[in-house]
């Protein structure tokens, strides 16, 4: 009996651990984000699915589809490529995600831009 008990407590230990240890990346949910860019503060809304699709909106660029997000801990990298007034421009993210808060920038072909946001 001793032993059964012990063998329970060892299985719910490791049942425990490993749907801590389960469970989407952190930077999955919708974000709202401001992105410093050369021409001001634009908003816009990042929502990043756990499957590695998502989608950019704003106001100013439309919205636009995500593929290929890479998750690493609470590291979040991504291309989306936007059509500004007429012009495809590709925006590459690398940012990371603390709690519901995110930061991070958009390379792109006319330099870097912060980006900080929050969990919506």
């Amino acid at each position: 009996m001793k032993k059964l008990m012990s063998g329970l407590l060892v299985l719910s230990l490791a049942t425990l651990v490993g749907c801590a240890a389960g469970g989407p990346p952190p930077a999955v949910g919708v974000w709202g984000v401001e992105m410093n860019t050369p021409l001001g503060a634009l908003p816009a809304v990042l929502t990043l699915n756990e499957d590695g699709t998502g989608t950019m909106a704003a106001d100013a660029l439309g919205e636009a589809p995500i593929d290929g997000i890479v998750y690493d801990g609470n590291m979040v990298t991504f291309t989306a490529e936007v059509d500004a007034q007429g012009q495809i421009l590709v925006l590459e993210f690398s940012g990371t995600v603390e709690g519901d808060s995110i930061e991070g920038e958009f390379d792109s072909d006319f330099g870097a831009f912060g980006v900080t946001g929050t969990r919506q």
